[in-house]
């Protein structure tokens, strides 16, 4: 896998990992962008990606007026020219064989290619990843991704 790619994730994962808030395939069309590698485990974490961008805006907005930062959301237009919501909160480890293929537009390999937002979003997942691993919930509609993370280390 290469980082910062977005891929899409077979169905067998969501069959195997039967969490009912992880963001669904969509039939193959849910791309989901590949953030990084836990290097002490070989577990990949993705996150998923959403086109409803007024709703993420909104709960942007929300949160920054009260004064709080959003590293849950990341809004940001991709190579393909549209805007995506990186939903950060979300996101969820995987291995490489419940990898699909390469989430491709007009036969190319959709990247995110801007270092700066790599970087932000990276920061973002880190501090995300950190939360989540302390058993921290930011939705009552959130993947149990700490239950996922042990069946895919079992598997290995």
């Amino acid at each position: 896998m290469k980082k910062t790619g977005f891929y899409i994730i077979k169905d067998k994962f969501f069959e195997d990992m039967p969490d009912p808030y992880l963001k669904g395939n969509k039939a193959g069309n849910r791309p989901h962008y590949y953030c990084f590698e836990d290097s002490s485990t070989g577990i990949y974490w993705v996150i998923p990606l959403s086109s409803r961008i007024d709703k993420y805006r909104r709960i942007m907005e929300k949160k920054e007026k009260a004064g709080k930062p959003c590293d849950i959301l990341h809004i940001v237009k991709l190579d393909d020219s549209r805007e995506s919501a990186f939903l950060i909160q979300d996101m969820f480890p995987i291995t490489e064989e419940y990898i699909e293929r390469e989430y491709t537009i007009a036969g190319n390999h959709l990247m995110l290619t801007s270092e700066h937002t790599v970087r932000e979003i990276e920061q973002k997942a880190r501090k995300v990843m950190g939360m989540l691993k302390r058993g921290i919930k930011f939705t009552p509609t959130q993947p149990n991704v700490m239950e996922i993370l042990e069946k895919l280390a079992e598997y290995r």
